[in-house]
């Protein structure tokens, strides 16, 4: 399992949002280009970034910002926030992006994200799926977590057999250091053993690094827990298996 450093961004800063609350922030750089620097020294090959102002509005809004820090860093990085068109994907493709991560638009016009599947291929798009779990049941929330899509994760996944990459955030957890859901990541890679699963909220320590990489999981994304000082990226990458 690899360890994928995550960077949250609102107007160039580095920041971490508790269960995607807004008004929940806590800003912890000025510097992503440092932040990934030290990430390579670390030891990571990989990083996750998120335009949260452009999540916020619907459409990439720090574009110039993640191309600068694909020039300047060597890590692999993925990307997330508010894209919706090929073009706006093709972009930061050409800014050097290795892989663009879609949430919502796989709900509100899957055809939209079937096409952006067979035009860049299966190993450049991320489908990103964020859960609330309801009696057990993992249900896919859209639009920044605020709307509910009443359909399963089960439900989604079923209508991109394509898929190769799946990234999943279990809401309730992100943020806020409280373990991740193994049981929800064991049950997803059961039923749909052909995804690459990466596994997003919860995380606050080595423990459930290797927790997760004892579940069959491809990547591990952690945010704040690395922000917060409960382990250094180095540790990570080692606990992490990858």
């Amino acid at each position: 399992m690899k360890l994928l450093p995550a960077i949250d961004l609102i107007g160039g800063r580095c920041v971490r949002l508790s269960q995607g609350d807004f008004a929940r922030e806590t800003s912890y750089s000025d510097d992503p280009a440092e932040a990934l620097a030290d990430f390579a020294r670390g030891g990571a090959d990989e990083a996750h970034l998120v335009d949260l102002d452009g999540a916020r509005a619907g459409e990439p809004r720090q574009h110039d910002l993640l191309a600068r820090l694909a020039r300047a860093t060597g890590l692999t990085l993925q990307v997330a926030g508010g894209f919706r068109t090929g073009e706006q994907v093709a972009a930061v493709f050409a800014a050097g992006v290795a892989r663009v991560v879609v949430g919502s638009l796989a709900l509100t016009d899957p055809p939209a994200f079937a096409a952006m599947l067979d035009r860049f291929g299966p190993d450049k798009m991320v489908l990103a799926l964020d859960v609330r779990m309801d009696g057990g049941r993992a249900m896919v929330a859209t639009h920044g977590w605020k709307v509910g899509s009443g359909r399963t994760l089960g439900d989604v996944l079923r209508d991109f057999a394509g898929v190769k990459h799946l990234l999943v955030t279990d809401i309730a957890r992100d943020g806020m250091m409280t373990g991740p859901n193994v049981a929800l990541m064991t049950t997803i890679l059961a039923d749909f053993p052909q995804v690459a699963l990466q596994a997003s909220g919860g995380v606050s320590g080595l423990a459930d690094l290797e927790i997760l990489n004892r579940s069959g999981a491809a990547r591990a994304i952690v945010g704040k827990a690395i922000w917060e000082r409960r382990f250094t990226v180095a540790e990570g990458v080692t606990h992490a298996g990858g």
